[in-house]
């Protein structure tokens, strides 16, 4: 199941970590122990956050990739799960499925 996982980091923490040196390699050491499929940082509602792609095997594995985010940086994590355009296109039969029996209500009730 492939994962988006937002990592925001708060100002101090992060602040204390450039400082210090620890916040780039305590963020390579993280990445590369979760070999995700991608990751971006970027600067957002005034934190540095991350963003990293991961494709993890159930969703128990939810913890062992948030956690050292949590316990490095006393991040805040968001994870949602995400579709590549083949996943989405072996969705195709279920939203078919979904439109047959509930597109009428979409249209009753005046969806945007």
């Amino acid at each position: 199941m492939r994962m988006l996982m937002k990592v925001s980091i708060p100002v101090e923490v992060g602040n204390r970590g450039i400082v210090d040196g620890s916040l780039p390699k305590t963020i390579q050491a993280i990445l590369d122990e979760q070999k995700p499929e991608a990751a971006y940082f970027v600067a957002e509602n005034g934190k540095r956050t991350g963003y990293v792609v991961l494709d993890l095997k159930n969703t128990s594995d939810i913890p062992r990739v948030a956690e050292p985010w949590f316990l490095a940086f006393n991040a805040s994590i968001e994870a949602t799960p995400a579709m590549t355009p083949q996943d989405l296109a072996a969705a195709g039969p279920g939203i078919e499925s979904a439109v047959r029996k509930y597109g009428s209500h979409a249209r009753s009730a005046g969806a945007d």
